[in-house]
């Protein structure tokens, strides 16, 4: 069975040379301005225009017609189709993949919601790609996949509050009070949306942070993809992470795979936030 697997641009998956997987962009509106998510606006165009930008972009899920076009030229040549989401409680892009699919054959394409957003999502993705090269089928894919999407945690370490504020995401207030005492929010997906974990003072103790949580989970299944990702134009503060983080990777891996986070989320965020995403393992995770 051949199969194409779909996702879009928040999963921040960018130059992937697989011919079984297609990322459709997201639209990033700036002023009167629209671009393709990852495709004529990089990752780094964004965030300098984010910096010199007064006003926050807006972001725009995929309509119907361009997930259904996607997955008519993919059954010219696969069998089936397996597209993933961004969570649906943060854009309505996978209702939209589901209108699409209802335009095709039972059996031929497979719509999953991540309930997650860029490198979780990502790890989502990259999750089915090796099921995929292991010899399963699209419907066995896509049933693992619902079962294991509840293993995966995403944990960041956002260094502003101010871009929370712009969206009205939080009050003036809070967001003044962070900056004065150097607040770092620290921010989960849990059951598909945002949701603060914690608040920690100083990046340090955001480390801190992030490893305790890591931990209470049951820590990182490393059979499973994982991820770093971080938001702006530099990586100092995620290279400062691996290196305080250390003793979490050492022993498992040589390399950590690091992804820049795009402008779906990095709108919301802003810069010099770091994230990781991870299956936790399934006996301990309870799940």
């Amino acid at each position: 069975m051949d199969i194409q697997i779909i996702t879009d641009s928040s999963s921040d998956i960018t130059g992937s040379v697989r011919q079984d997987l297609t990322v459709l962009p997201m639209k990033i509106t700036f002023d009167d301005s629209e671009y393709l998510d990852g495709v004529n606006l990089t990752h780094k165009e964004f965030y300098e225009k984010l910096i010199e930008s007064d006003s926050l972009p807006v972001t725009s899920q995929i309509p119907p017609y361009e997930f259904e076009t996607a997955v008519r030229k993919a059954l010219e040549t696969r069998d089936c189709i397996i597209i993933i989401t961004l969570s649906s409680k943060i854009s309505g892009t996978w209702q939209n993949a589901c209108i699409a699919a209802r335009e095709f054959e039972e059996g031929r394409v497979y719509v999953v919601d991540s309930e997650n957003a860029t490198v979780g999502e990502r790890a989502l993705v990259e999750y089915a790609l090796q099921l995929k090269d292991s010899g399963m089928d699209a419907a066995s894919i896509a049933a693992t996949l619902e079962k294991e999407k509840k293993n995966i945690r995403l944990i960041a370490l956002l260094d502003t509050l101010e871009y929370l504020k712009k969206g009205g995401r939080i009050s003036k207030t809070a967001a003044l009070a962070g900056s004065v005492l150097s607040i770092k929010p620290v921010v989960g997906v849990v059951d598909g949306q945002v949701v603060m974990l914690g608040k920690a003072r100083g990046s340090k103790q955001g480390n801190n942070l992030l490893a305790q949580h890591i931990k209470e989970s049951g820590g990182i299944d490393f059979q499973k993809p994982y991820f770093l990702g971080y938001t702006g134009l530099s990586d100092s503060l995620m290279q400062k992470y691996i290196t305080d983080s250390e003793a979490l990777w050492k022993d498992h891996a040589e390399s950590l795979p690091v992804a820049t986070v795009g402008g779906t989320i990095g709108t919301h965020v802003g810069p010099g936030g770091i994230a990781v995403a991870y299956f936790a393992p399934s006996a301990k995770s309870g799940k």
